[in-house]
């Protein structure tokens, strides 16, 4: 569906001011976490600034933060890329405070990598060394990237989403994102840039042979390459949900991943590898304006079933999909048409983001992070208000539409 610049501005027109406070109330009914009693607001000229502050006054310690994983990297990812455009000191020290409890002096982290999740926060450590120049974060980032010298494979070569016991053999949508925007970042920070960069491609490209519908549009959340797995069908061995923040992360490895490979190829695998990769970036953009909610500019849950009963508008997922679209415009992936569902988008997004009786913003409408399972498993997942994978994502996706500030440094790394 092609929304022109008319529809787009008559929705926004006739957007109901209560709607944002309904969706909350919605929120709530399904297990969020309770917030203060929420008032619509006017959009700040800084958003961004004013989530992240209410993110440290809520969470004010490394320990009130939390554990190594890689919701909290989301956001600190956000909350460093701000640091970046702002320069407030608060939030480096804010992340480095979460490093420094996982990391010690010598890079040691207090954790083991058997999973994708637990790699992706090294793109926080790699943030921080660029930002400080402490080794420190250069040796956890080495660390974790060691990780990948014999990590589990299927026999084609795509990384398992954990090699745990519970996960083997899986390969999740969600998984590239963990790895393969890391892994560029790693390989430039470790001079092994090149190497590096074909990986992080050849992976993206085998999670889309794995996980594309092949009869249809977008992309199922797992496969299996055992066939063992009550969700995994006999055939095909893929799960049988488009779940829409899976698509997310897919959506912005993508577009993270193309920014630090060479524009001009190498060689002819270079040339193939960024080929096929523009070629799944026009289709996907394609394939997410045709569902994209036309009266809110946001994207389901459960991504093409929009009349399903219980299916709701989902802000991490809705904040990932106009930051895939915003970069792929910018960078002339596809038209700048496009740029009308980006803009859209954001306002959706905006919509979710309310005034408590604290004085400080709330994001609403966030799935609880999700296992692989049947349709009504994911149509009853809790939508907690401030969950780490909205913050995270809505900060990333703002920095970028209203800044156009790219939500990782890829390349020149100067220490």
């Amino acid at each position: 569906m092609k929304i022109s610049a008319v529809l787009f501005v008559s929705c926004l027109m006739a957007f109901p001011a209560c709607f944002a406070q309904q969706m909350i109330a919605n929120g709530l009914e399904q297990g969020g976490s309770a917030v203060p009693a929420q008032v619509s607001r006017a959009t700040s000229d800084d958003i961004s600034r004013e989530v992240v502050d209410a993110t440290i006054a809520r969470l004010p310690t490394a320990h009130d933060f939390g554990e190594w994983g890689y919701s909290r990297a989301l956001f600190l990812l956000g909350d460093l890329n701000v640091y970046r455009r702002t320069h407030d000191p608060r939030y480096l020290t804010y992340a480095k405070a979460w490093a420094d409890l996982h990391v010690d002096d010598q890079g040691k982290l207090d954790h083991t990598s058997t999973s994708l999740d637990s790699i992706m926060p090294g793109s926080v450590l790699i943030e921080l060394y660029q930002a400080t120049g402490e080794e420190k974060y250069k040796r956890g980032a080495t660390n974790v990237y060691a990780a990948f010298k014999d990590y589990s494979r299927t026999s084609d070569g795509a990384f398992w989403h954990a090699e745990n016991g519970k996960r083997d053999h899986q390969l999740w949508l969600d998984g590239t994102y963990m790895a393969t925007p890391f892994i560029v970042r790693a390989g430039a920070l470790l001079g092994q840039e090149q190497a590096a960069d074909t990986e992080a491609a050849k992976q993206l490209l085998l999670y889309n042979k794995h996980l594309k519908d092949a009869h249809g549009p977008l992309y199922l959340h797992a496969y299996d390459e055992s066939g063992t797995m009550s969700w995994a069908n006999a055939t095909t061995h893929q799960s049988s949900i488009k779940w829409g923040r899976s698509i997310g992360w897919y959506a912005m490895a993508l577009v993270d991943v193309m920014d630090a490979l060479p524009s001009k190829p190498k060689d002819a695998e270079e040339q193939a590898q960024r080929k096929r990769l523009l070629a799944i970036i026009q289709e996907l953009a394609h394939d997410l304006v045709q569902v994209q909610d036309p009266a809110t500019g946001l994207w389901f849950q459960v991504i093409d079933q929009p009349t399903v009963k219980g299916n709701f508008l989902e802000t991490s997922s809705s904040s990932m999909f106009t930051y895939f679209l915003d970069i792929s415009v910018k960078r002339g992936y596809i038209p700048a048409s496009y740029h009308a569902a980006v803009e859209h988008g954001r306002q959706g997004v905006l919509s979710k983001v309310t005034t408590g009786a604290d004085g400080r913003p709330h994001i609403s409408d966030i799935s609880e992070g999700t296992d692989v399972a049947d349709l009504p498993y994911y149509l009853a997942r809790q939508r907690p208000v401030d969950d780490f994978h909205g913050l995270g994502a809505f900060l990333l996706m703002n920095e970028e539409v209203q800044f156009n500030q790219p939500a990782m440094q890829l390349k020149g790394f100067a220490h």
